[in-house]
C-alpha cells in the first residue's frame, strides 16, 4: 500500500525536458514526493505554487520536491514554465507509479472512466517512506504545508 516505514516503490520518469528522473538519483537527500492529479487544474496550481514558496525552506532542510501527474512532458512543461517552479515535474503517462503509490484516482472533473493521481505527499529518506498524507476521498483537499516542513524537521 506504500505506507509509512515500507520501502519506496523505486520508479524512473520523464521531466518536463524529456529526460529521466529516478527516485534513486535523490538517494542522498530528503524526498517530498508530491502527486497532483492534473496540471491548470485550480487547486494543483494553488498546491504547487505552495510547494514552490516553500522550496527554499524544504531545501535547507537537505529535501527535494519531484511532482507527479499523469500529464505528458510538455503539458508539464508548460505548467512548470507558467509559474516558473524550480522543482522537476515527472509524467507517469503509463499509471505505474499512481498504482505502486496506491494514489489512483478515478474520474476527476466528472469525466468517468478518466483515471489520474489523487492529491498525495510522501516524505521519502533512505528508500523508506517516513510520511504518507493523500485528500482520499477529495482530490480538492490541499495538504498542510506547514505539516510537511514540521515532519521534514523531525526527520
Amino acid at each position: 500500500m506504500s505506507s509509512i516505514n515500507d520501502l519506496a516503490p523505486q520508479f524512473t520518469l520523464k521531466n518536463t525536458k524529456k529526460e529521466d528522473v529516478s527516485l534513486s538519483d535523490f538517494s542522498d537527500k530528503v524526498v517530498v514526493l508530491a502527486f497532483y492529479p492534473g496540471a491548470f487544474t485550480g487547486v494543483c496550481d494553488t498546491e504547487m505554487c505552495a510547494l514552490q514558496d516553500n522550496l527554499k525552506s524544504f531545501n535547507e532542510l537537505d529535501a527535494v520536491v519531484l511532482g507527479i501527474s499523469v500529464d505528458s512532458p510538455w503539458a508539464n512543461g508548460g505548467f512548470s514554465k507558467q509559474y516558473s517552479l524550480d522543482f522537476d515535474l515527472l509524467s507517469d503517462f503509463e499509471r505505474k507509479v499512481i498504482n505502486d503509490y496506491n494514489v489512483v484516482f478515478t474520474g476527476l472533473g466528472g469525466i468517468e472512466g478518466y483515471t489520474c493521481a489523487n492529491r498525495a505527499v510522501f516524505i521519502i529518506k533512505d528508500g523508506v517512506i517516513k510520511y504518507r498524507w493523500d485528500a482520499a476521498p477529495n482530490p480538492g483537499v490541499e495538504p498542510d504545508y506547514d505539516e510537511i516542513k514540521n515532519q521534514l524537521e523531525s526527520i
